[in-house]
C-alpha cells in the first residue's frame, strides 16, 4: 500500500504571482540540495503552463554547473520536435544558462515508448531521491503522463518509467515516470493555472482518485494555484 497523500495548498491572486513564489522555491531547493550533496537533481513538468516559469529561471544566480536535470515525461516525437517537452525547456531556458548538456538527461522518446521507457529506466537506476519534482495537472486530473484508466505504476517497486501507447490528448504514445518514482523526492511541486482546471481542482480537493492524487512523496506535495480556482 501507498501512503495517503499529504497535500498543502498555496493559492495566488495571479499566475505572475505564483510564478514569483514558485521561483523562489526553485532557488530556495536548489541551494540548500546543493550545500548538502554539492548537486541539486530536478525533474521537469512538460505542457503549457511552466514554460513562462522556465523563461524566468534564465535569471537565477545559482551555481548551474551543479543542476541535473530530469523529465517527468516525454510525447514519442522525434528529437528536436516542436512538441517535445525537453524541446520547449530548452528553448525556454536550458539553452540560456550554462547547465552541462551531459547534465540534461532527456527522454530518448524517438526510439518509441517501450524503448524509451526501459532506457530511462537505466538512466535513473543510479540516481537516488530527486530534489525537488515539477508538476502539472490536467483537466482530466492527469499528472505527467499518467492518465485517468491506465497503469499510474503507483505501487512500491513499480518500474521507474512506463510506456504509454493510448493517451487521451495527441500524441497517443509517450513515456512517463511512474507515480512511485516520481514520489521518490524531497519535494513536489504542482504547478496549476487556468479555470480549464477547475473541475479537476474541485475533485481533487473532494478526494477523487485522480492520477494527481498518486503522488505520495514522505513530506507531502505543495500545489501553487490560482484563488480563481477555488472560488464558485
Amino acid at each position: 500500500m501507498t501512503n495517503p497523500q499529504l497535500c498543502r495548498w498555496y493559492l495566488f491572486p495571479s499566475v505572475q504571482a505564483l510564478q514569483t513564489e514558485a521561483v523562489s522555491m526553485i532557488a530556495r531547493a536548489a541551494e540548500q540540495a546543493i550545500t548538502d550533496s554539492g548537486a541539486f537533481r530536478l525533474v521537469l513538468a512538460g505542457g503549457n503552463t511552466p514554460r513562462a516559469l522556465y523563461e524566468r529561471l534564465r535569471a537565477l544566480k545559482t551555481d548551474w554547473a551543479a543542476w541535473h536535470i530530469y523529465f517527468g515525461d516525454e510525447r514519442c516525437l522525434p528529437a528536436v520536435d516542436s512538441g517535445r517537452n525537453s524541446t520547449m525547456a530548452r528553448d525556454a531556458w536550458l539553452d540560456h544558462v550554462p547547465v552541462p548538456q551531459k547534465q540534461v538527461y532527456a527522454i530518448p522518446s524517438e526510439m518509441g515508448a517501450k524503448a524509451a521507457a526501459a532506457a530511462y529506466s537505466a538512466t535513473l537506476r543510479q540516481v537516488g531521491e530527486f530534489d525537488l519534482v515539477l508538476l502539472g495537472l490536467g483537466e482530466d486530473g492527469h499528472t505527467a503522463s499518467l492518465f485517468p484508466g491506465n497503469d499510474w505504476g503507483r505501487e512500491a517497486g513499480s518500474p521507474v518509467a512506463l510506456p504509454v501507447f493510448d493517451a487521451p490528448k495527441a500524441p497517443a504514445e509517450r513515456v512517463s515516470l511512474s507515480a512511485w518514482r516520481l514520489s521518490q523526492a524531497k519535494q513536489v511541486l504542482f504547478l496549476v493555472t487556468g479555470e480549464s482546471k477547475r473541475d479537476a481542482v474541485m475533485n481533487w480537493r473532494a478526494g477523487a482518485n485522480i492520477p494527481a492524487r498518486a503522488i505520495t512523496p514522505l513530506h507531502g506535495v505543495d500545489v501553487l494555484a490560482e484563488s480563481v480556482l477555488l472560488k464558485g
